[in-house]
């Protein structure tokens, strides 16, 4: 090899490393001199670097250097990336959290929306939900419920230590918006329902004494405590109209 010939692999060499793409031959060619014989430049990298922890190959037509392929998987690198829930996640791990085991009709009846497919999936896939078998029901309904390791995210010995509705008002979670966390998107729909059904039941008389106490009960799933009170409202409103 002449050093003509040298400094032309040379060239090469740099002009395939330095380009982020595949290079063509004629790209090659129009950085060598007139004549030069570049589909032989390339076969003698090729032989050279056939070898090395990088090889020059060809990809549809085109040639660039990469990594030999027996090298390749022990260059991966694996990383967890945090991925944030959607706010629909948040208020539906909340819901199976405070009424589990619940169906996938019973969110979207809370939630007042229908519930995408995803989004179960999503908390299954994190671990913090999972199935609990089956409604006796019709239809026989697949229920959910939360798992050990939602209680060890969120720092829980049970499930009996969910937080109620006065100490997510203490807290200042309930009007939080968007939902600061799982627990006060649950009770932020609880607390709006409430409000609601306060005002309903002032407005309540003889008439509408069915509407309200459906409403009442309506509610008691979501807060029982909460809903018992307001129900109770409701009847002493309709006792005395205003």
């Amino acid at each position: 090899m002449n050093e003509d010939r040298f400094t032309l692999l040379r060239l090469a060499e740099a002009i395939l490393f330095a380009t982020a793409e595949p290079v063509a031959p004629a790209a090659l060619a129009q950085r060598l001199p007139d004549g030069t014989d570049v589909k032989g430049l390339v076969e003698e990298l090729k032989g050279l670097y056939a070898n090395r922890g990088v090889n020059l190959v060809e990809i549809d037509g085109r040639y660039a250097f990469r990594t030999a392929p027996d090298l390749g998987p022990r260059l991966q690198i694996e990383r967890e990336v945090p991925r944030k829930l959607s706010r629909a996640a948040i208020e539906t791990l909340a819901i199976i959290a405070y009424h589990q085991p619940v169906t996938r009709a019973e969110i979207e009846e809370i939630r007042g929306v229908a519930l995408s497919k995803g989004t179960l999936d999503t908390l299954m896939e994190i671990g913090w939900i999972e199935p609990k078998g089956h409604r006796k029901t019709a239809g026989r309904p697949a229920t959910w419920r939360t798992t050990a390791a939602f209680l060890d995210q969120f720092g829980l010995e049970s499930i009996g230590d969910l937080p109620g509705i006065e100490e997510l008002k203490a807290a200042g979670l309930l009007d939080a918006r968007p939902a600061i966390s799982a627990l006060g998107a649950s009770a932020a729909a609880a607390s709006r329902r409430i409000d609601d059904l306060d005002e309903e039941a002032e407005k309540a008389s003889e008439g509408e004494e069915e509407e309200a106490v459906d409403a009442a009960e309506a509610l008691a799933g979501l807060a029982p405590a909460e809903g018992e009170r307001a129900e109770a409202e409701a009847q002493e409103a309709v006792a005395e109209p205003v």
